[in-house]
């Protein structure tokens, strides 16, 4: 009988637990809505966080820290491979600057690679050797350059360790571009090619043979064809600009389509781009590099017809119109330009 009391006052509190129920679940349910949004937002992250290492962690890997860009904006620098067979290969590493593509062509042996020109800046240019330790796992041994402009020799102190090749007149020209621009000298110094040549230049490098030619004035006075012959593929920079309306400040159209016609008469069946896309089957670009030629030879013709009726040099640009190649990127800045030097040269006023 002395337990009853303690058996009741269990009861009434489990009486007022249960009185106390109801006033409580809107609190609990909150809770658990709460609780449930969370659950919800952390795998919304989770689920981002797995998309973005899936499609970036291959570039990033790649580029390291140059994949967020200068000034933290990011750049898709991607390297394509166009043929291997166990320890030799053709690479292309392209820079995206904002929807344009700058290539750089690498050659790959069992003795070390060769990266044909250094793209823009010195982190392009880290980021390209990294890909190359990364997925080619050979140390690069050579660096050779073709247009000495800063888009595609920005990067050249990052191959200072390396043999630097170029022409002598992309020397000339770099020398006095670095100077204009008040580039310090001991990065001039770096930037400069070790071994400079005039016609031609060949090498050996894992039992393949390089030949360097520069077949005339072109895109610049120094431009030079990289061309390996055991595996039928010419490298070109801006000799060849792909799917692109030809950028002439500083060319020579009338050279240019003769520097063409000896490219495309070497035994070669792939011709790698400085601009633009490289197809997924590389043997494409002979006709690419074909349509790429039509343009300058559209342009002469039409040039030469102009002068032939005896008109002025402002006469010729109004009247030639290259209306057929207007879509094509810097058409509206270039056809100008293109037509100009073009006049001048076939006056034999062009320096």
């Amino acid at each position: 009988m002395a337990l009853q009391p303690q058996e009741n006052a269990i009861l009434s509190e489990e009486q007022l637990v249960l009185e106390d129920e109801p006033q409580r679940s809107p609190d609990r349910r909150a809770e658990l809505m709460l609780g449930a949004l969370v659950c919800t937002v952390v795998a919304l992250l989770l689920a981002m966080i797995v998309f973005v290492f899936v499609h970036a962690w291959p570039s990033f890997a790649h580029n390291g820290l140059a994949w967020f860009g200068p000034g933290g904006d990011s750049v898709d620098n991607q390297l394509q491979t166009i043929f291997n067979s166990g320890q030799s290969g053709h690479y292309v590493y392209t820079f995206n600057n904002e929807g344009r593509l700058f290539n750089s062509g690498i050659v790959a042996t069992p003795d070390g690679a060769l990266v044909f020109d250094a793209l823009e800046t010195e982190a392009v240019a880290r980021a390209e050797r990294q890909a190359i330790a990364d997925v080619i796992k050979q140390p690069v041994r050579y660096l050779v350059s073709s247009p000495f402009h800063d888009p595609f020799s920005g990067g050249n102190r990052v191959y200072a360790d390396v043999f630097r090749i170029a022409h002598e007149n992309y020397r000339a020209g770099l020398i006095d571009q670095m100077q204009r621009g008040n580039v310090p000298a001991d990065v001039q110094q770096a930037r400069l090619p070790s071994a400079t040549f005039r016609d031609r230049m060949s090498f050996h490098l894992g039992g393949k043979e390089i030949q360097l030619l520069h077949l005339g004035s072109a895109h610049t006075k120094g431009d030079t064809v990289l061309f390996v012959p055991q595996d039928r593929i010419v490298y070109m920079s801006e000799v060849f600009f792909n799917e692109e309306f030809p950028n002439m400040a500083g060319g020579y159209g009338v050279s240019w389509i003769k520097v063409l016609d000896a490219v495309m008469a070497l035994d070669a069946d792939i011709f790698i781009p400085g601009h633009g896309p490289v197809p997924d089957d590389p043997k494409q670009t002979r006709a690419a590099l074909d349509r790429a030629r039509q343009i300058l030879v559209d342009a002469r013709d039409g040039v030469e017809g102009e002068i032939a009726k005896g008109a002025t040099e402002d006469q010729a640009v109004a009247a030639i119109k290259l209306q057929q190649y207007e879509k094509l990127y810097a058409f509206g800045v270039q056809r100008e330009v293109v037509l100009r030097r073009i006049y001048k040269e076939l006056k034999g006023t062009l320096p």
